[in-house]
């Protein structure tokens, strides 16, 4: 039988998704859980691997177990298995034909900023933060450059193992809410770093160190030294992924993949 979950984690405890010999990632723990509910070893497939820092508000996997049990337990008994900081939104059967990464048509991701002089101490782990004010309309118009299909070479980090780094962006808006600046970004796929280079890019825009239009120049020179520095992990969030409406996943991803009080 082929499960997909909904699981949402705080990353600032883990050494990001993708196992490890210390045992102190995501995707470790929850086979570890999963296999102890399933009572035989079980091993996890996600949609989108996160570093380091970074956060899930629904992160997507699917896992293959001859055990048979209850729905519930895919949830709640694994729940019972998993560090506070890690928690199983849903659970589904799918078909063997499902696959959590490649069946994906999109990824979202959203980055939190915290633009005040102060820096923050309850968002310390959950918040981007920049002291200088920003101006967000400067930074919505700069990135509306990078809509469509691109060569993201130049926000794309050394390490990255992606095949191409032509990627085809539906979204990318950025809104102020008070203090807080939000990021939204909607693709086929990303790059390693690709979200945190952008946000980077866009905060030396929102700080007036560029024009917008900087932000076409950085993409045109497909350049990763022209870009801004990556920004930091911590206000960084995988929001959701798009799959085929006969999966029947539609549905519990819009629920589960939105943050608490303002930051809608």
């Amino acid at each position: 039988m082929r499960y997909a979950l909904g699981i949402e984690y705080d990353g600032s405890a883990f050494n990001g998704w993708q196992s490890q010999p210390d045992g102190k990632t995501v995707q470790d723990v929850l086979e570890t859980a999963l296999s102890t509910v399933a009572a035989e070893p079980v091993r996890v497939h996600c949609a989108g691997r996160t570093d380091a820092g970074v956060h899930a508000l629904c992160q997507v996997a699917h896992f293959d177990t001859s055990a048979e049990r209850p729905d519930t337990a895919w949830v709640r008994g694994v729940n019972a298995n998993l560090p506070a900081t890690v928690a199983v939104r849903w659970a589904q059967p799918v078909g063997d034909d499902f696959h959590a990464r490649f069946s994906a048509q999109g990824r979202r991701y959203r980055y939190v900023l915290l633009n005040r002089p102060q820096r923050p101490a309850l968002w310390s782990r959950y918040a981007g933060w920049h002291h200088v004010a920003l101006n967000a309309e400067a930074m919505r118009q700069a990135a509306q450059c990078w809509l469509g299909e691109h060569d993201f070479s130049a926000f794309r980090a050394a390490e990255c193992q992606a095949k191409s780094p032509v990627k085809t962006l539906y979204r990318a808006d950025v809104q102020r809410q008070g203090d807080w600046i939000i990021f939204d970004f909607h693709a086929n796929a990303f790059l390693h770093h690709m979200v945190r280079n952008l946000v980077g890019t866009l905060v030396y825009v929102g700080k007036g160190a560029h024009p917008a239009a900087w932000a076409a120049e950085v993409l045109a020179s497909r350049s990763r030294d022209v870009a801004a520095p990556t920004f930091s992990a911590a206000g960084l969030y995988f929001a959701g992924v798009d799959y085929d409406p006969a999966f029947a996943l539609t549905g519990k991803i819009a629920d589960s993949a939105v943050l608490p009080f303002s930051l809608l």
